[in-house]
């Protein structure tokens, strides 16, 4: 056996006590039970609980994930921001579907969104990139994500230049910052079971339904 399997081989999922989850006792609409949640990993000791896998599609349908940052979520949908000249904006231009994923292991939980992508307004991205520290603002006016770099140097430089403008000029703008709404139309809540009972609750948009939503377990 290798390093790497015996690695593998010897992890443990959940080797800690799990919180319980009553689906019938859930409410009617998504949003407050993620708000529930995520203040529950926060106060648990997760590890930064605001970060998520965003996966979107290239213009040939072939997915592609990343990790980012949560920086909203209300009445509108998930938020996160990025450059619209990035990979990740290219894709959301294209095709303005995407899907998220959170992942909070020390209770056990998992959240996925689905939904219709939509931008913020330029104010509100404006008001997004200078609700960000130093470095965030100073690597957000590089504004070069995704293109092919020819060397770390090269890197070094851009960022030493926008970290003296990012302290020179804190409200400087970024032409390309974009602030993101992920527009659910269906959230999915995980409550994992060290007997693998896991329970899963699905919420589906429906404006049938008298709140807007249906809810449905699934099987694990």
């Amino acid at each position: 056996m290798t390093d790497f399997h015996h690695a593998l081989h010897s992890l443990k999922v959940w080797d800690t006590e799990l919180p319980s989850f009553d689906p019938a006792g859930a409410p009617p609409e998504p949003l407050p039970l993620f708000h529930d949640w995520f203040t529950a990993a926060v106060a648990a000791g997760q590890s930064e609980p605001h970060t998520l896998s965003l996966a979107t599609a290239d213009a040939t349908g072939r997915p592609d994930v990343r990790t980012v940052m949560l920086h909203d979520a209300d009445a509108r949908g998930w938020h996160f921001a990025s450059h619209a000249t990035s990979a990740k904006g290219r894709q959301l231009a294209a095709r303005p579907e995407a899907a998220l994923g959170f992942y909070w292991p020390v209770q056990g939980r998992q959240v996925r969104v689905r939904g219709h992508v939509t931008t913020g307004t330029p104010a509100e991205a404006y008001a997004d990139l200078h609700a960000r520290t130093t470095g965030a603002l100073a690597s957000a006016l590089v504004g070069r994500q995704s293109e092919v770099l020819d060397s770390p140097e090269t890197l070094a430089e851009a960022s030493e230049a926008a970290w003296h403008r990012a302290e020179a000029e804190p409200d400087a703008p970024s032409a390309t910052w974009t602030l993101y709404v992920v527009e659910p139309a269906e959230v999915e809540f995980f409550q994992g079971d060290a007997r693998r009972r896991h329970l899963r609750l699905r919420y589906r948009r429906d404006p049938s339904a008298p709140t807007g939503w249906l809810r449905e377990l699934l099987w694990p």
